[in-house]
């Protein structure tokens, strides 16, 4: 009989928080520095130095627990980490274990089949982030780098309910979407600022005991993610299916073999020896102040589809789309704004033509060439007859590459629509006379070759006939009579 698997996964995300300073410590947190120069006695583990709390990281940790409906506590620890590793320069990273500052949140995802899903977001916690060791360029050395170190994270750990890759990377997208709407996170994965473990493991399909777990460590792309969980159930099913057993460890995922390989057997918290952090005194929130962070929340990313759908008509898929980061939703309603409605042609604009420039080129939708008000300008000429939609995609073209406004280029190519129905129907006439068998055809049942003769009249006037009007003239010509 053929045993059914089934996959069980969690994900802990480290979203590295937008503060400007460190978490307990005065050093800028910005990237790209040389190395240690974004270092202090305190990020460094000198003896003697005290770590003081950021604040702003405190309201950042809030934000997202009051946006996934979690309960912020009033309460909260900082317990001392213990493990060596050399860029960890204190042999402990300061967290939170047993208190954390959020816990019992939910996000919905959207499965492949458009149906909902809520993953459990357990905790999530505050952090400080460790240095970074280097091996590129330095022959047999390992070279450390501190800047990294006492950077604010808060480490989202969801509830193991995600059954593919799928799911996860749904989930993961949900996150990356949410904590740049608050912006708490910039969510740039080249750089680290987002990041997740992957908890791995599977079971016959109906039991509720879970597998052993392996964790496959910093993967810092969507893609990475897919890949690795895939090759890391079916790693696990091939063992179990050969009659061994799970080893619960620590993975690394290698993109040029596409595979998992093992770094360390997997700790358990007491491994950790964790116990509250001395130096800091527990983290005691007011109600007051809890509100006034609630009261601050931007309309969050469910919320906002939920009105495109309810207010402007679109469909929950292209509400989900436009919602999917701030900024294309700021763009889409900047474009509907300065329009003044035309909701789905906006949609379909965006989501197809423009998106499809941004991708070739690399660019998000805040570096488009082509802003908000200029592409309104475009679709206006659409809706107002100026132009048809098959020649603003030529003039879309031209935007984009010249940086010129719609009107500009209609103008300097002579692109105006050809409106004038009697200059339409002389151009008819001048194409049925000149395809005298077609047009035999045609009358004698034919009746597909309508669009041949929509083709010809498009082509004589160089696509500018107004399609509407084609249409509508040799409907009523060709039959003849």
């Amino acid at each position: 009989m053929t045993i059914e698997w089934e996959v069980v996964i969690g994900l802990e995300i480290h979203a590295q928080l937008a503060t400007r300073s460190k978490i307990f410590s005065a050093s800028p947190t910005a990237f790209g520095a040389a190395p240690n120069v974004q270092a202090n006695l305190v990020d460094l583990g000198y003896p003697g130095v005290l770590p003081v709390l950021n604040g702003e990281a405190v309201r950042m940790a809030a934000r997202f627990g009051l946006a996934v409906g979690g309960k912020v506590a009033r309460r909260s620890v900082f317990a001392r980490k213990n493990y060596f590793y050399p860029d960890l320069p204190k042999g402990y990273q300061i967290s939170q274990y047993e208190l954390p500052v959020v816990e019992d949140g939910t996000v919905d995802i959207v499965l492949d089949d458009g149906l909902r899903k809520t993953i459990g977001i357990t905790r999530a916690h505050l952090e400080e982030d460790a240095g970074k060791s280097l091996h590129e360029g330095l022959g047999a050395h390992t070279g450390i780098d501190l800047n990294r170190a006492g950077t604010p994270l808060l480490e989202i750990v969801s509830e193991p309910d995600m059954r593919s890759a799928r799911e996860a990377i749904a989930y993961m997208k949900k996150i990356h979407t949410l904590v740049r709407y608050l912006e708490i996170c910039d969510g740039n994965m080249q750089e680290g600022s987002f990041r997740c473990d992957a908890n791995v493991s599977v079971r016959h399909k109906g039991k509720h005991e879970y597998g052993t777990r392996c964790e496959i460590k910093n993967l810092n792309s969507f893609r990475y993610v897919e890949k690795a969980i895939n090759y890391e159930v079916t790693r696990q099913v091939d063992i179990l299916e050969g009659g061994g057993s799970i080893v619960q460890e620590t993975r690394l995922f290698d993109p040029d073999r596409n595979e998992t390989r093992s770094m360390r057997s997997k700790e358990e918290a007491n491994d950790y020896r964790y116990f509250p952090d001395p130096d800091l005194l527990p983290l005691v929130l007011e109600d007051g102040w809890i509100e006034r962070v609630r009261a601050s929340l931007p309309e969050l990313p469910d919320e906002k589809a939920g009105r495109f759908v309810g207010e402007f008509g679109l469909s929950e898929y292209d509400a989900g789309v436009l919602t999917a980061s701030r900024e294309t939703a700021a763009y889409y309603e900047g474009v509907v704004g300065a329009l003044g409605g035309e909701h789905k042609l906006v949609a379909n604009w965006i989501m197809g033509d423009l998106s499809g420039f941004l991708n070739r080129d690399g660019l998000e939708i805040g570096q488009s060439r082509i802003d908000a008000e200029r592409l309104s300008g475009l679709l206006r000429r659409i809706v107002d007859d100026t132009i048809s939609g098959k020649i603003a995609k030529e003039v879309l073209e031209a935007m984009w590459e010249s940086g010129l406004g719609a009107d500009e280029i209609i103008d300097a190519k002579g692109l105006r629509q050809i409106t004038d129905s009697g200059a339409i129907e002389r151009v008819v006439a001048e194409v049925m006379e000149s395809n005298p068998r077609q047009l035999a055809d045609f009358r004698s049942g034919k009746d597909k070759l309508f669009g041949f003769f929509v083709g010809q009249v498009m082509k004589a006037t160089g696509g500018k006939a107004n399609p509407a009007q084609v249409n509508e003239l040799l409907k009523r010509l060709l039959p003849g009579g």
